[in-house]
């Protein structure tokens, strides 16, 4: 008689979980890029801003992200209770967060003046990349937060697994939110008079200071979380600035094709919130001794690494089609349906198997090395996904288009 396969029931519905926040993710993504594909012109104009589009939505995902992976790994070893109060988990991450926020920012708007000025788009100032960086970075790092807390809590009342549904969703909630604060806040800021840009440089060197004693003089929690996130952000910054930059050197296409502007956001973002899902579960596997972490994945972890392929394969070209659906409605250029699906599709395999590898090394090697593999996955795959899936994504724009 056949013997059929046994279904893991419980795997089975925390894969339909992602599933189902991996689809809103995409959705809700597309509108961001639908207003990047809008603001077309203002890149064209500035395409010093273009720079720092990747590398701050990136920062506002990956802070808010490993916010979200500790607080899942400490509900997972029974440590989380809601408690905002100073010296609590809930209390201690959230002011640790914020301040690496405001930190991040001064250090992403100096990085992305020095390397606009090396590859030659001149338009801002660098007190203008780091007011704008920093301002934009508070207002949208508070509002993402704000979104971050808010499913936390609800995973904890519900008993929903936090793993699988914080990633899309603080990507998400990253890339509606810091895109259109990004822009409005340069717009906004640009078109103030000389002597207000400089009264918010003093206010933004500041906060940059108080931020800076808050992670050193705080509790050992805030110290800790400091400690190791802060020197892995500032060069993970620069990754993706350089992203940017692959971005902004090839404006002219990305500009005259309106709809790969509409398809960055949701195609990184969902890049993103598949290699956060994989990491979370993997640093929760960890802390909890069901991952062993060898230097070859166990089966175990295999199983996650095809959960990540059947996800790209629902998920990637339905981003080509929506990108190329609402180009066409909005009266935008597009090559067409079959080119964005190639595209979308290809690149996007492409990407995800970058994922599954450099997820898996992050993850091991730090919980092997003494690091909590919550403060390292998550950053280091976003951060990776900006630079090659830019790189990715361009080459094959120009391989098929």
């Amino acid at each position: 008689m056949m013997k059929f396969p046994v279904v893991d029931v419980h795997q089975l519905h925390l894969f339909l979980i992602g599933l189902l926040a991996l689809l809103i993710s995409a959705f809700a993504a597309s509108v961001a890029g639908i207003y990047l594909g809008s603001v077309g012109e203002i890149l064209a104009y500035l395409p010093g801003l273009m720079v720092i589009v990747p590398p701050s939505i990136n920062m506002r995902g990956s802070i808010s992200g490993v916010l979200a992976s500790r607080l899942s790994s400490s509900m997972h070893l029974g440590e989380f209770e809601i408690n905002f109060s100073k010296d609590s988990i809930l209390g201690s991450n959230t002011r640790a967060s914020l301040s690496i926020s405001i930190i991040i920012a001064f250090v992403l708007g100096f990085f992305a003046y020095l390397l606009s000025s090396a590859f030659g788009l001149e338009g801002l100032y660098i007190s203008d990349f780091i007011v704008i960086s920093v301002i934009s970075g508070i207002i949208s790092s508070i509002i993402v937060m704000g979104v971050t807390l808010v499913i936390t809590l609800l995973s904890y009342k519900k008993s929903i697994d936090l793993d699988m549904i914080a990633a899309p969703s603080v990507t998400t909630s990253g890339d509606l939110v810091t895109l259109p604060v990004l822009i409005i806040t340069a717009v906004a800021i640009l078109n103030c008079p000389v002597i207000i840009r400089d009264v918010l440089l003093i206010l933004v060197i500041m906060m940059l200071i108080f931020s800076i004693y808050v992670s050193l003089r705080s509790n050992e929690e805030i110290k800790s979380i400091s400690r190791e996130i802060i020197p892995l952000l500032i060069p993970l910054c620069l990754v993706g600035t350089f992203a940017g930059i692959t971005y902004a050197t090839d404006l002219e296409k990305l500009v005259a094709y309106s709809v790969f502007l509409i398809l960055i956001p949701p195609f990184t973002g969902c890049c993103g919130s598949i290699g956060g899902i994989l990491c979370s579960r993997l640093a929760t596997g960890m802390h909890t001794g069901e991952i062993d972490p060898k230097m070859l994945p166990s089966k175990d972890v295999s199983e996650y690494f095809i959960s990540t392929y059947i996800y790209a394969i629902i998920i990637m070209p339905l981003l080509g089609i929506i990108a190329d659906i609402s180009a066409s409605a909005l009266g935008m250029s597009t090559p067409g349906i079959l080119s964005m699906f190639l595209v979308s599709t290809a690149a996007g395999l492409l990407v995800i198997t970058f994922v599954n590898i450099v997820g898996y090394a992050t993850a091991s090697i730090s919980f092997r090395k003494g690091f909590d593999p919550d403060n390292f996955g998550i950053p280091v795959i976003t951060s990776f996904i900006d630079l090659i899936g830019a790189g990715v994504l361009v080459a094959f724009i120009n391989l098929i288009i």
